[in-house]
């Protein structure tokens, strides 16, 4: 595609084409500016009061999320877990252990069933739903990941994963979830809602619908770890390509509202203090402190930083390990499981529950091994209390299968919600035995990596942060077994290995940084945690990228990174854009714009014009101007200049057709320059197209300048626009002037997004053909334009930091040549036009 993208509605896996580019263009017509632009200072000071009572509104919204997913999974998980207890205090007397794993299979089964029913209502809740708002921020939209639909099957789905036993996480879900919340709730309408609308003028603007989703995903990460400073810099570091100083005062409120909002009601909820703010987030490590009657403990030590280094290289190496998998895992399903009827995927996510469920039964009851307390009390007939721990550490240890005053260290892992699990590796005082740490590691990273992709909400956080932690835990037994380091507080050690592998496998650093630290409470953390988040990345970078971009390659998403290579410099704006464009003139009949939008899948189109006459007046007695004149015609590069040196060099317009067509106006490329050559070029008119409102494609029997003529640029149309002005019927006839056309207003223009009507579905039959809609008053007269010798670098940072969409390239006379969109910037395209680039050398 040249100028945009298709918009299919299909929630599938979609091809790189299938993406729609968001409208971020900051230019005169603007919908926020121009609706700042209409209003006095106190309507203008009364709308961004109204934007931070939104952005209050989305946190509070994200933090009910969170909540209502917690208190759920909290239910259905004890629920499960007290019966399968029972059933297995009973059997392991009776011998009748069979009858409680197919118990454990039925809560299971049923609620992964669930779950994947679910998505199969919405495909585009399944996963994480990170990369995909990672990919909306970047400014692309992904069909129907915003909808009200999609967060209703986000949240009830991933807290039947979580309960199901699968090895997912809910706090990655709580992303897209605030996304959802920040892109819906400042519309005040919902398709899948479509009888309750509101008139809500504001935020009719994809760049305002886009700071809201940034909020809203932060407010996600604070509610999911309790760090709305980490959640901030994640939607800063992860998400969005446009930022200022205005919007991270809102996006860091969000996160707050969202904190606080859960941490209200869980404290009221599960202590009885309402406003005690005793728990900050969905996921809380609780307190690192060494034990008062261990003089030698200390948190870490100078000596323990290169441990954590040759972890950070460790867990950079499973990262990619992991990654690696993963991504073969997700090409099969893409190859063989995606094109099958849905039923499939279904299956296959009640096989993943199947095997993990017998895989935690079997190991808790073979693999586990029964661990001596130094000091034990009774608390439950399978639950033993520690002196010491926290009443969530006590109530987590399992004696299944052994005597008593031992426990069961596989099945205390196991046999818990992942937090549980977690707290038990960074807070236990009791061992775990090398052995069960190595068996529950590669099971629980084998078991992991295949979960994570399919058909339900999954997340992936926990899963890497418990593998994580039992990586660190066997480090720290095993410096404490074996090298005798008794200075070393295990739970650190966990900490360390769980940011490790954590930062192998999803390659973030200064917001992962930040999350780890909040939930940690303890700032002396920071600079063992960054060193080892810094040496995980660096390493697994040297392999693969990170999870989250290896799902958003595959999507084949045009993803922007942060900046260009520097050998990139060695391409200029002419040798990336697409000079093949589709355009419209100020004055265009409705016969040609019907054509133009049904035939193309363009969202925006240049307006241009091909009368040059005015050039003559620059002429009139004056002999230095006309030299000058005649040098730019010398110099400035033409779109079928550029056409016919990419048509012979055979590589990127390998047409034989369009090959013939240059070979023989070859001669005429350059021609002599005499004394009249100017004045040649003056008097030359270019007369438009055989029709003026094209029914059918440029001929093949054009030629190249016929084909590729000098067009001066005026302006952007969006397809939006151009739908919006022929559903009203803005035009005037002939016989007319133009000023007799009616005039819409910004309400009236902005009044159907974010889903305007589609061309093909439109019934226009009632409009005479031969009418002409002027389009200039709603045309972009400004927008960013580059020339075509600008460094691809220069193109790349404006492109990314202004939240373009498309950015013509304009030569010296106020022609454009070419176009460029952020295909035209994506890694692979830039690749492939720099190897061009060397062979034509």
């Amino acid at each position: 595609t040249i100028l945009g993208e298709t918009h299919e509605e299909e929630d599938e896996i979609l091809p790189r084409k299938d993406y729609e580019s968001l409208d971020y263009d900051r230019c005169i017509n603007d919908p926020y500016l121009e609706v700042l632009e209409s209003m006095d200072n106190k309507k203008a000071q009364r709308y961004e009061a109204v934007k931070w009572v939104m952005v209050f509104a989305i946190g509070v919204c994200t933090g009910l999320v969170g909540l209502f997913v917690d208190f759920f999974v909290r239910l259905f998980t004890q629920l499960k877990f007290q019966v399968v207890q029972s059933s297995v205090e009973e059997c392991t007397e009776k011998g009748c252990l069979a009858l409680s794993l197919l118990e454990l299979l039925g809560f299971n089964l049923t609620f992964v069933f669930l779950a994947s029913l679910l998505v199969l209502i919405q495909p585009v809740a399944a996963g994480s739903g990170i990369p995909e708002i990672k990919c909306y921020l970047n400014g692309v939209k992904v069909p129907g990941v915003v909808r009200l639909r999609t967060v209703v099957c986000k949240a009830m789905g991933v807290l039947f994963s979580v309960a199901g036993g699968l090895f997912v996480g809910k706090e990655g879900p709580m992303i897209h979830s605030g996304a959802v919340v920040g892109a819906g709730l400042p519309q005040f309408q919902s398709i899948s809602l479509r009888k309750i609308q509101f008139n809500f003028p504001y935020f009719r603007s994809d760049r305002d619908k886009r700071d809201f989703v940034s909020a809203g995903a932060a407010a996600g990460v604070a509610a999911a770890f309790g760090a709305p400073i980490g959640g901030t810099l994640f939607s800063l570091e992860e998400g969005s390509s446009f930022w200022n100083q205005g919007l991270t005062w809102k996006v860091l409120f969000c996160s707050m509202a969202a904190t606080f909002t859960l941490n209200f009601f869980r404290s009221g909820i599960q202590f009885g203090s309402w406003g005690s703010f005793q728990l900050p987030g969905l996921l809380n490590f609780g307190e690192f402190k060494c034990s008062e009657s261990d003089k030698k403990c200390h948190l870490w030590t100078a000596v323990d930083l290169g441990f954590f280094i040759l972890m950070g290289i460790v867990g950079g190496l499973l990262g990619a390990t992991f990654n690696c998998l993963n991504k073969r895992l997700a090409k099969y399903r893409m190859r063989n499981v995606h094109p099958k009827p849905k039923l499939v995927r279904v299956l296959e996510s009640l096989l993943v529950s199947l095997t993990t469920t017998v895989v935690v039964f079997v190991a808790s009851m073979v693999l586990g091994e029964c661990r001596q307390m130094s000091s034990t009390s009774h608390s439950g007939n399978d639950t033993l209390s520690l002196q010491g721990m926290s009443e969530d550490v006590n109530s987590s240890i399992k004696t299944f299968f052994c005597p008593n005053e031992t426990y069961n260290d596989m099945a205390t892992l196991f046999f818990n919600p992942q937090e549980s699990a977690i707290l038990q590796l960074f807070h236990q005082d009791g061992t775990f035995s090398p052995v069960t740490l190595s068996l529950f590691f590669l099971l629980y990273f084998l078991l992991s990596c295949w979960t994570y992709g399919i058909s339900v909400p999954s997340g992936l956080f926990v899963p890497s942060l418990l593998c994580g932690a039992a990586f660190g835990r066997l480090v720290a037994n095993l410096l404490k077994s074996y090298i005798g380091l008794d200075h070393i507080y295990s739970g650190t050690f966990a900490l360390i290995g769980a940011a490790a592998f954590l930062g192998g496998v999803v390659r973030m650093t200064i917001s992962l940084t930040v999350i780890l630290i909040e939930s940690t409470n303890e700032i002396t953390y920071g600079l063992p945690i960054m060193i080892t988040l810094m040496v995980a990345k660096w390493t697994g970078d040297f392999f693969n990228k990170g999870i989250y971009d290896i799902h958003v390659n595959l999507r084949g998403v045009p993803l922007l990174e942060w900046e260009t290579e520097v050998e990139m410099d060695k391409l200029r704006a002419s040798d990336i854009m697409e000079p093949n464009l589709t355009y419209v003139y100020p004055h265009t009949r409705i016969q040609s714009l019907v054509s133009i939008l049904r035939t193309t899948v363009h969202h925006a189109f240049p307006v241009v014009t091909e009368n040059r006459g005015n050039e003559r007046e620059f002429m009139k007695g004056n002999q230095l101007i006309s030299n000058n004149i005649k040098f730019k015609k010398s110099s400035i590069l033409t779109r079928a200049g550029e056409q016919r040196k990419r048509s012979q060099s055979m590589k990127s317009y390998p047409s034989s057709e369009l090959r013939n067509m240059c070979d023989e106006h070859i001669a005429t490329e350059e021609p002599p320059e005499k004394e009249d050559l100017l004045q040649q070029m003056l008097e030359r008119r270019y007369t438009p197209y055989p029709n003026l409102y094209p029914d059918q494609s440029p001929s093949e029997e054009w030629t190249m300048e016929e084909r590729f003529r000098p067009l001066t640029f005026h302006g952007l149309i969006l397809r939006s626009q151009l739908v919006t002005l022929l559903v009203r019927g803005v035009c005037y006839s002939e016989s007319q002037s133009s000023a007799s056309q009616p005039r819409l207003s910004h309400a009236e223009m902005s009044e159907d997004y974010p889903r305007y009507p589609d061309i093909h579905d439109l019934d226009l039959t009632l409009l005479n053909p031969r009418m002409i809609v002027d389009v200039t008053p709603y045309m972009n007269p400004s927008p960013f334009a580059v020339s075509p010798n600008t460094h691809v670098s220069q193109v790349f940072n404006l492109f990314r930091t202004m939240g373009l969409r498309h950015l013509p390239v304009v030569n010296a006379v106020g022609e454009i040549v070419g176009i460029i969109t952020r295909h035209n910037l994506t890694h692979e395209f830039l690749q492939a036009r720099l190897r061009q680039h060397y062979q034509t050398i």
